[in-house]
């Protein structure tokens, strides 16, 4: 991969395991930095519960931290095993440390409305909401079918809607892959 621009579209839970893509000069990590993490965060902010507010190192290592539990169980499922209990442990502290509850509003439309909330730093409410799309994902019906992107030197993982899907990015390492398969058949005819 060349492009340093993360893929979003996934469940959150994978695209928060997809911040670290492998490109031209090996591995990185998209949100290695809060400055990362916030550009990350702003092209996922539409599936986001709540505005985010400020975030600092402690946030930033929060997030870190579930973002490795989520990566072993979704590496998990992807090969078809069960998750490991250490990681299904730490999606479970991160879901803990800040339960989502509901509490009733005034909205000037709707009268009284529930809303949404979850207590606590920013960090640990953002790992919260992660640990929660990956417990959904994987005791749902779509984590068996959590796959790694065909393309030999692509490390994303997706979820694909169709059987036969085999890139992270049809636009990305599909059309990489295309474009290989047409210079290697054109080269050797």
């Amino acid at each position: 991969m060349t492009d340093p621009a993360p893929l979003t579209g996934e469940p959150l839970a994978v695209d928060l395991v997809n911040t670290r893509p492998h490109l031209a000069g090996g591995p990185v990590d998209l949100i290695a930095d809060v400055a990362g993490l916030r550009s990350w965060l702003a092209l996922e902010a539409e599936r986001l519960e709540e505005a985010v507010g400020p975030l600092g190192g402690d946030d930033l290592a929060e997030l870190h931290r579930v973002r490795e539990y989520i990566a072993a169980a979704l590496y998990a499922a992807r090969d078809g095993e069960p998750a490991l209990p250490e990681a299904v442990l730490g999606i479970n502290r991160a879901l803990a440390a800040a339960p989502l509850v509901r509490e009733l509003a005034r909205d000037s439309e709707e009268g009284l409305v529930l809303v949404p909330r979850r207590e606590g730093a920013p960090g640990v409410r953002l790992a919260a909401l992660f640990a929660e799309d990956a417990a959904a994902l994987l005791a749902g019906p779509a984590g068996s079918r959590v796959r790694a992107c065909g393309a030999e030197d692509c490390v994303m993982l997706f979820v694909p809607a169709h059987p036969s899907r085999r890139w992270c990015s049809a636009a990305r390492c599909g059309n990489r892959a295309r474009v290989a398969r047409y210079y290697q058949r054109h080269r050797t005819g």
